[in-house]
């Protein structure tokens, strides 16, 4: 049985938000955050869709003291699963387990380097949604890619986490639904600690 928020986190150019919208197929996902303004297409892909939370983006990242009320307002219809995307989750992960005990964080892997020359390949500071300002400049992007992926790393090996490349056999096993995975990539690795 799904929770009623997956909290899910990796860095900007993981390939995270294919993994959000590969999800969001799955029967019992509310997608209701999906507006034309939280849009943002690159290449042949629908890059971004749905709310995201993060510094300075329409959302903060705020978890303790907010209450659902706050996390779930980018949902205008009630119930189902909510995907809660935010590259911030990674500095919260304690907070999260405090104020939502019963809900999912689902951790998204890929090497720094990678991860940040798909960002850039992907629009980088000319993405439209979501909001990147906060991050300042490549420097401080590639920085901030390092920390987030460190936090990543720290709070998979704290719980014992179980990585797995994201196939059509680890979302059966995990979501218990069969969703086609068109492409495996092989430095891109998923896990959720529930």
């Amino acid at each position: 049985m799904l929770p009623d928020r997956i909290f899910f986190t990796g860095v900007p150019g993981s390939r995270w938000s294919g993994i959000a919208q590969t999800l969001e197929t799955i029967p019992g996902f509310n997608t209701s955050d999906r507006t034309p303004a939280r849009t943002y297409s690159h290449h042949s892909y629908t890059g971004h869709v749905g709310a995201y939370f993060g510094y300075d983006m329409e959302f903060e990242p705020h978890v303790m003291y907010s209450g659902p009320e706050y996390i779930d307002q980018a949902w205008p219809k009630p119930g189902g699963t909510r995907l809660v995307k935010s590259h911030n989750w990674s500095d919260r992960f304690d907070d999260i387990e405090k104020s939502y005990p019963t809900d999912w964080i689902m951790l998204v892997y890929r090497p720094d380097m990678a991860s940040y020359a798909w960002w850039h390949e992907a629009g980088g500071f000319q993405i439209k949604y979501p909001n990147y300002t906060w991050y300042r400049d490549s420097a401080e992007m590639l920085s901030e890619i390092a920390k987030q992926n460190k936090h990543i790393l720290e709070y998979a090996c704290k719980n014992n986490a179980t990585w797995s490349y994201f196939t059509t056999e680890w979302v059966e096993t995990t979501f218990g639904h069969t969703v086609e995975i068109a492409k495996t990539f092989p430095d891109i690795l998923v896990t959720v600690i529930k």
